[in-house]
């Protein structure tokens, strides 16, 4: 259920801003400017999450990790900071590479989460959690890389390979 909820945090602002478009023509907004607004409102609701319920979300850290609950706080305090730093044009790129880099650093714990039960966020459904979980991890990674311009995994041409030059007017 709460991944229903966080799925239409990110999809439903794209979704009316998109509509409102269409209902207001003299409303334009770019495709990446309406995905931001999903993702600041998805990190605003799970970042609060890191400080309203961190000993809950604590138990999603193996025992043996050191400073569990320290690093429930941070990565809280990464997500605000991804939130409001996709809206500056100066970081927006960086503050995209690092939040996706966030989300595939905390994908262990949602496994560990999962195959042991955590009574936290849906990982009480055990490891079959993990069939939705991913997927929407991968979502929202693939969002926060279109939203903030990402440009990293397309392949690049050196100058002079395989390159037509074109003619000069």
């Amino acid at each position: 259920m709460l991944l229903l909820f966080l799925t239409l945090a990110l999809v439903g602002p794209y979704a009316l801003l998109t509509l409102a478009e269409r209902v207001f023509p003299s409303l334009k907004l770019e495709r990446r400017t309406r995905a931001k607004v999903g993702v600041s409102a998805l990190l605003l609701i799970t970042a609060s999450g890191h400080f309203l319920q961190a000993d809950a979300m604590k138990e999603m850290l193996p025992p043996f990790v050191p400073g569990r609950l320290a690093i429930i706080y941070v990565t809280g305090v990464f997500e605000l900071l991804g939130a409001i730093g996709i809206w500056i044009p100066r970081v927006e790129k960086l503050a995209g590479a690092c939040l996706v880099l966030m989300l595939i650093g905390v994908l262990p714990s949602n496994v560990y989460s999962a195959f042991n039960h955590v009574p936290f966020g849906g990982h009480e459904a055990g490891p079959a959690y993990l069939l939705v979980r991913v997927p929407f991890q991968l979502l929202l990674i693939a969002w926060i890389y279109v939203a903030t311009g990402q440009a990293w995994l397309r392949a690049h041409h050196p100058a002079g390979h395989g390159v037509a030059p074109t003619p000069s007017a």
